[in-house]
Parts: structure tokens; sequence; C-alpha cells
């Protein structure tokens, strides 16, 4: 049986629960009650379970703002819904760490992470598909949080709908850790945090920017500390509170010591003093930001153990922090 065809299988999937409703939920609404019933699904999606019919009281179709009396019924229709029409395609993953309700990948540089327009093969979302091809009942293939292509790294994905309705309450929470490992232009002298809310660009829409007008954006706080010191440059661990598109590249732009390599944020590249020959070739040819999702921790979706994984940054980060210590050695 080819990908396609269990795909086709999984998605004609379903699973009947039935449930007693207590006395005690007098008065309650019926998406409330279905809520606390069924905890592992977001209230949004039983609301959608509903007005489709599949949540029934006493075998009737209802709103999910109708009163209960208590005492009936509630019969759950849970179907495993084709959530998108992505092909699988055979890519190499690096898994780092996979079981029944989850998947750690470590992301290689230069890889999109779903697909959009102008990338509509290629991305983690295909290879997913063609490794675990039940993730086509899940939305966005179980992607609960995203890296730009050429940010490498740590990802975890979600392999059931309740797994992931456990890992997004867990983002929303803060209670991911996430730290990541980046080279910045300029030297600082301590860590820090960022607390700037960040929007769209009011010119550059593709872009995002600090917000400078109060509500202008949504609340982005970011937290770094030194790692190493370069002449001229600094590797950095940072720590993210919130998670906004590009945060850490925006932050430290808006800081004045941009990520090195960056094509968005990083403006014009400025080599220091007295750059030796290789490191200035090195330089002008790194051409994606120096960012890399080092560390991952989140609570686990069906046992609540916490777990934690490590990657180290990948070749062209670590030639380029070789590099940068020779040439600080020598200024020395």
């Amino acid at each position: 049986m080819n990908s396609e065809q269990i795909t086709q299988q999984l998605a004609q999937k379903s699973e009947q629960r039935q449930f007693q409703i207590s006395m005690d939920a007098y008065g309650q609404r019926l998406d409330q009650v279905a809520a606390g019933l069924l905890p592992e699904f977001s209230r949004s999606r039983l609301q959608q379970w509903i007005k489709q019919g599949k949540i029934q009281l006493n075998g009737e179709v209802c709103k999910p703002k109708t009163k209960v009396l208590g005492g009936e019924t509630l019969l759950v229709t849970i179907e495993q819904e084709q959530q998108g029409e992505w092909l699988p395609e055979q890519i190499p993953l690096d898994i780092v760490y996979e079981d029944d309700s989850l998947l750690v990948i470590n992301k290689p540089i230069g890889m999109v992470v779903h697909p959009a327009v102008g990338n509509h093969t290629g991305t983690l979302l295909n290879a997913l598909l063609f490794h675990c091809p039940e993730l086509i009942n899940v939305p966005r293939a179980g992607i609960v949080h995203r890296l730009d292509k050429d940010t490498s790294g740590l990802l975890v994905v979600a392999k059931t709908l309740q797994a992931q309705t456990h890992l997004v309450k867990q983002l929303q929470n803060r209670a991911f850790e996430r730290e990541y490992e980046t080279i910045v232009q300029g030297e600082m002298i301590s860590g820090g945090t960022i607390d700037e809310a960040i929007g769209r660009h009011p010119v550059h829409r593709v872009k995002m920017a600090v917000a400078r007008n109060p509500g202008g954006g949504k609340e982005a706080i970011t937290h770094y500390r030194i790692k190493e010191r370069y002449c001229g440059y600094t590797c950095l661990q940072v720590k993210l509170e919130t998670g906004r598109t590009h945060q850490i590249r925006v932050h430290l732009a808006y800081i004045n010591t941009p990520v090195v390599g960056d094509p968005v944020y990083g403006g014009r590249l400025k080599l220091p003093a007295n750059c030796n020959d290789s490191l200035k070739l090195f330089l002008k040819h790194f051409k994606r930001q120096a960012l890399h999702a080092r560390r991952l921790g989140l609570e686990h979706p069906a046992t609540g153990e916490w777990l934690t994984w490590e990657a180290e940054v990948p070749q062209d980060m670590q030639t380029l922090k070789n590099m940068l210590e020779t040439y600080s050695q020598e200024q020395s």
C-alpha cells in the first residue's frame, strides 16, 4: 500500500464516544460541557463539531450555546478528516525523537516548513506526510510552530489532534522552552531583555518591525545572554518568551546588533578592522541568518513528563565561530 492509499484509508476512520452529562452541569452551555468532557480538543474544534452535528445531545443536533439540563446523553463522532491536498515527498528527515504522540525534527538550512506561494513542494510538511501519512488528518500536518527557511534547528510536530491541542496550549501559556544560538554584528557587553511589540512593517509589508505606535503590534519578549565574545561580533544564547514572526531577527536588529548574514534585517555588511582575507571572503558569502534553534523543552502531551532535546549548530555556523575566534586571537 502506497502513501496515497494509506492517506485515503486514514481519512475515512471515525470513532464514537458516549457520555452521560452530570446533573451538576445544569444551565451550562453545550460547548462548555463538551470542553470539560473532551479536554484534548480545542473549544473552537468542538464548536465546529456541534454545528456539523458530530456532537449530539440526546440524538439531536443543537447549537453550541444550547443550555443543558443534566442527565442527557452526549454522542460524539470523532472523524479523522483530511486537512489538505498536500503531497507526500520522500525527503530525508533528521529525526531527533519520535513516539506515538510527537516528532522532534532537526530542520536543516534551506527547508521551508509549510507550503506557500512559490514553495508548494520540498517542504517539511511534504516530508512529514511521506514519513507519517496519518498526519494528513491533523491540521497543518501537526506543525505547531515554525522556523524560517534559513533558520536551522529543533521543531516539534504533533502526530494526533489531542497532542496538537495540548502543545498549542503550552505555546499559548508560554510553557515551551526555546533556546537559540546566534552570531550578531557588534561587541555586546552584557545580556538583557528586549520587550518591544512587533507588527508588520508600515512600508515593506513582507517585513516585520518593532511597532512604534501603542497597539500597533503584538507583545514580543526576547531574553539574551552572551555566550562568546569576538572582535566585532558576539555569539548569543537567546530565549523566546513569545513567538512572533522573525522575532529574534527583528529585536536584535532593533538594538543595532543584527544577526550575521540576515538578508532582510541585517543591513549593509560591516567588516571588522584588519579583517583577514579568508574571514572577509567567508562573511561576504554567508548569505543566511546565523540563527539556530539549539534547545527545545516541553511537557509530553500524553505522559506529562518534561522532555528536552538539543542539537548542535550546523557546520557553517561552527566554521564561522572558529574563524571569528582565530581572528580575535590574532587581534589580541
